[in-house]
């Protein structure tokens, strides 16, 4: 009778211990198969690109399930204001862009689009100023394009 106890036990514990495995085992919720042209259309030139990842910048929560890398260390080594100029959204943009694009795999073929999208955001911001501050903002926007595009 024991030797049926000890048996009926070790097959109940081996079994419990292989649905645990097939539990463990099952892979997460993929994102959405739209991702890639959802982060395409939030990283376009135009301002009503920037607009949409404004809008779901600010509310990431809608957005969970594509799992989007979201984190920012803005303008990076550059200022985030420099002169004053306030680039820091611009430059979350752009790391949304780079990192996202770089964990589907897509980086290369995009980089000169996400590089032209930064640019234009910069240009936008300076679209607020007029004269010699105007063209300092576009002098400093030129510098700051070229920074991505040659060593980003």
């Amino acid at each position: 009778m024991r030797t049926r106890q000890r048996l009926a036990t070790a097959v109940s514990a081996s079994a419990l211990a292989l649905g645990a495995v097939a539990v463990s085992a099952t892979p997460a919720a993929a994102a959405p198969a739209d991702k890639p042209q959802v982060l395409s259309s939030w990283t376009q030139t135009s301002a009503s690109s920037y607009n949409a990842w404004l809008n779901a910048r600010n509310n990431q929560g809608a957005w969970a399930a594509y799992e989007f890398d979201w984190s920012t260390d803005l303008c990076s080594w550059s200022p985030d204001n420099p002169f004053g100029f306030p680039f820091e959204t611009a430059c979350a943009r752009h790391d949304f862009g780079y990192r996202n694009h770089k964990d589907l795999g897509i980086f290369e073929p995009n980089k000169a689009r996400l590089d032209s999208a930064f640019y234009e955001d910069l240009l936008r911001v300076c679209d607020g100023y007029s004269g010699a501050t105007g063209v300092a903002c576009d002098g400093t926007a030129w510098t700051y394009y070229q920074a991505v595009r040659n060593f980003g």
